[in-house]
Formats: C-alpha cells, sequence, structure tokens
C-alpha cells in the first residue's frame, strides 16, 4: 500500500505539479519584464485602418504618404519637447494619434488627411530635421524615447461615446484650461471642460510680457478699427470688461471699440488670453499667462502631473472628462 501510494505521488508530481511549477516561471516577475512583454506584443501591432495616412507638406504643398506612427514620432517631436516625462509624452503620443483619426474622419483637405502646419491641423518635422536641432549628445536617446512613447501606445486613442475625440492641447494652460466656445464660438464638446492643472508656473511658458508705446497700442488697433478712439488720460478708456470662467480675458475696452479677448491676443501678439493690462506713463503693458488657446490637454502640465508618478492614461482623464481610452482596432 505503501509503495502504492508513493507511485500515486510520483505520478501526479510528475504530471501535474512540476509542469505548473516551470510554467509559472516564465510568467513575468517584475515590471521590467512586462514591459518587454508589452513591447513583443507591440511590435507585431497591425492597424486595420487608419495604417497609412496622406500628409500635405504646407510649404511645397507636396502630398506625402506616411505610415501612421512613423508621421507620430514627427508629431510628437515637434509638439513636445523629448526632455519631458515619458508617460507625458506617451499621453501627447495618443492625443496626436486621436486627433489625426478626428481629423481623417472629418475631413478638411481635398487631397489629404492632415496637414503639418501647427495653425491648421498638428506641427510635425521629419526625423533628419528634427535631429539636427538637437545636441548632438542628445540626439539618439531622444530619439529612442520618442520612438518608445508611441510604440508602447500603438493603436490607442480617446474617445468619447464610441467616436474619436476632437483632442485639442496647448503648451501651457496657466493653470486652468478654458472652454472651446470661448475661443472659437459655437458650441461645446462634453469633454472639453475647464480643469485645474497644479505646477504649471515652474515652466517658462507660464509667464510673459508685452509692453507697448501709446502710439504702438493705436498703430495696432488701426490695422482692424480705422476709426479706433482712444482717450489714454482716462482709467476707464482701456479697460476689462468681462472674465471667462477660466478667468481669462472675454471682453475689453479700447476707446469706442469692444474687442474680444481672442481678438486682442490675435492684434498685440499676446501668448494667452488670460491677461491683465495696465498703464505706465506712455506705455501699456499686458501681463499673460499660459500659452497656447488653453483648450484641451496642457502639454506642461501633463509633464507636471507625470512627475507626480501619473501615467499617461491618468493624465488624458484629467484633461478630458468621460472619455474611454480604446484601441482603435475594437472600434
Amino acid at each position: 500500500m505503501k509503495r502504492f501510494l508513493l507511485y500515486f505521488f510520483a505520478f501526479v508530481f510528475i504530471c501535474f505539479l512540476l509542469p505548473a511549477m516551470l510554467t509559472k516561471r516564465e510568467i513575468p516577475t517584475n515590471v521590467k519584464d512586462i514591459e518587454q512583454q508589452t513591447n513583443k506584443e507591440n511590435a507585431n501591432y497591425e492597424y486595420k485602418n487608419y495604417g497609412t495616412i496622406k500628409l500635405l507638406h504646407h510649404k511645397t504643398g507636396e502630398v506625402e504618404e506616411i505610415a501612421l506612427d512613423t508621421y507620430l514620432y514627427g508629431v510628437v517631436s515637434a509638439e513636445m519637447p523629448a526632455d519631458y516625462e515619458l508617460e507625458a509624452l506617451k499621453a501627447q503620443a495618443v492625443v496626436a494619434r486621436t486627433y489625426t483619426i478626428f481629423k481623417i474622419e472629418n475631413k478638411k483637405h481635398d487631397n489629404a488627411d492632415i496637414c503639418d502646419d501647427s495653425t491648421c491641423c498638428q506641427a510635425w518635422v521629419s526625423k533628419e530635421d528634427r535631429l539636427a536641432r538637437w545636441e548632438e549628445n542628445k540626439r539618439e536617446s531622444n530619439w529612442q524615447k520618442i520612438e518608445q512613447c508611441v510604440n508602447e501606445t500603438k493603436g490607442k486613442i480617446i474617445t468619447y461615446e464610441n467616436k474619436p475625440i476632437n483632442a485639442f492641447f496647448h503648451a501651457n494652460s496657466g493653470g486652468t484650461t478654458e472652454l472651446p466656445v470661448n475661443v472659437w464660438g459655437g458650441s461645446n464638446f462634453p469633454y472639453l471642460q475647464v480643469v485645474e492643472t497644479a505646477g504649471e508656473e515652474g515652466y517658462n511658458q507660464y509667464a510673459s510680457e508685452v509692453e507697448l508705446l501709446q502710439d504702438e497700442v493705436m498703430e495696432k488697433l488701426k490695422t482692424k478699427y480705422g476709426d479706433i478712439q482712444i482717450d489714454f488720460a482716462k482709467d476707464d478708456d482701456i479697460k476689462i470688461l468681462e472674465h471667462t470662467d477660466s478667468n481669462r480675458v472675454k471682453t475689453v475696452k479700447f476707446g469706442n471699440h469692444e474687442l474680444s479677448g481672442v481678438e486682442t491676443r490675435t492684434i498685440f501678439g499676446l501668448k494667452s488670453t488670460n491677461f491683465e493690462i495696465t498703464k505706465q506713463e506712455n506705455k501699456i503693458k499686458f501681463t499673460v499667462k499660459g500659452y497656447g488657446h488653453g483648450v484641451g490637454m496642457s502639454q506642461t502640465g501633463a509633464d507636471s502631473i507625470a512627475k507626480q508618478g501619473k501615467n499617461y492614461e491618468e493624465i488624458i482623464h484629467h484633461f478630458y472628462s468621460n472619455v474611454e481610452i480604446k484601441d482603435i482596432n475594437s472600434m
């Protein structure tokens, strides 16, 4: 009987326990192993749709067909500094991919999916040009970091009600993002709300100033309003009349005209609509917070959040409300 039990337990060990033990050893046991497994899966990723896009080069008018993620290397490297945190760069990669897909599905260019003009679509730079702008000793590591952030988020896009969102982004929110209706008019997107972000004041995009002589102020305003009249001796002849919910300027009085904050920003070359106006003898000074339109993800905000230990998904959910991050092949 003892011999039978010995044989039985040996049989169970060889047939069941030993294979289970060996299998367990093959499971990734640390973060590095898991990352390597993820990278292997991403390397084999294939897009069912949108694998290639048509990119319009606005300076030459040439249309180039390029792989989506190869295109994104150029976008991320053009739009966000390579020394930002990896998770911030990953967030930028997902945002840029989403923005691209939104542009494809809401076609703006007749012969292309998207262009490389940042004032129209989003910025893009070739690998050759990007490397040339970096210090020589940082070129290889910077480019590897750009490729990593795109490759580790392959296929990921941001959706609202199972559709890609219009994933706006900007440099620095000045601490609070803006509603799109206050920038471009029209109607708001439900996923683009006013959110606060701490830590942006530590970046050089946070604060700026524009100081102009009174004559320069008049000259710039006359390009748009030929009948402009301002009595600089009156305190209320140049005055901010109204702010938006994010404390950006909504309406400004310049003498006999009222301008929107957006128009004021354009005329005087301000970095954002979050500004104050002060008079100094024969000068007008604009003190500005933030850089960009303020809608959607703040890039310095993303980097600040990443420095707090948050991952790219948490960054995205901070700036875009009630969204989901999905694999585009599942849609």
